[in-house]
């Protein structure tokens, strides 16, 4: 207990300052975090390491992400490294709640920035290892295109705030 004052539970008292502080074995709630439901807290840290390990992927695997860009857009070595970096970036920022709203956004722009990529991949059948127009997947292709639109709800679900439990 501080001098004059009562620890709330959970806190202790570090003299000679006076400032309760948690004590061992308690986690600081922080802004938003306490609030998240257990799904939704899962399903962030997989949505963070998906877009950290792509980015990375964007680093280590250029050529396949280079292949799918549209031919009309410039320097695509240097877009594809900036969009690595990015992901990689915003799935850090995913993790921490003051950031996490803007870092859902950012995703969310990016992932719109990035699909005329995938259009392009589809309506022209490329081939991402190779560039090849006409050699790719086929209809393969224009799967992946709806999954643009689940990836962006699943971004814009961290803008939101967290619903209160039933009962509140």
């Amino acid at each position: 207990m501080c001098v004059g004052t009562r620890s709330p539970p959970g806190l202790a008292c570090h003299a000679p300052w006076g400032h309760a502080t948690p004590a061992v074995g308690h986690a600081t709630p922080t802004a938003g975090e306490d609030s998240m439901s257990r799904t939704k807290t899962v399903l962030l840290w997989v949505m963070s390491a998906a877009y950290v390990l792509a980015g990375f992927n964007h680093l280590m695997n250029p050529d396949f992400y280079v292949n799918i860009m549209p031919p009309r857009l410039p320097e695509p070595e240097l877009l594809n490294v900036v969009s690595g970096l990015v992901e990689i970036v915003l799935g850090v920022f995913l993790l921490e709640p003051r950031t996490r709203v803007y870092a859902a956004w950012g995703i969310i722009a990016l992932l719109i920035a990035v699909f005329p990529a995938n259009l392009h991949v589809a309506m022209n059948n490329v081939d991402p290892s190779t560039g090849e127009v006409g050699a790719g997947a086929g209809a393969v292709n224009y799967v992946r295109l709806p999954f643009q639109a689940l990836f962006i709800v699943w971004a814009w679900w961290y803008t939101r705030p967290e619903a209160a439990p039933a009962g509140d």
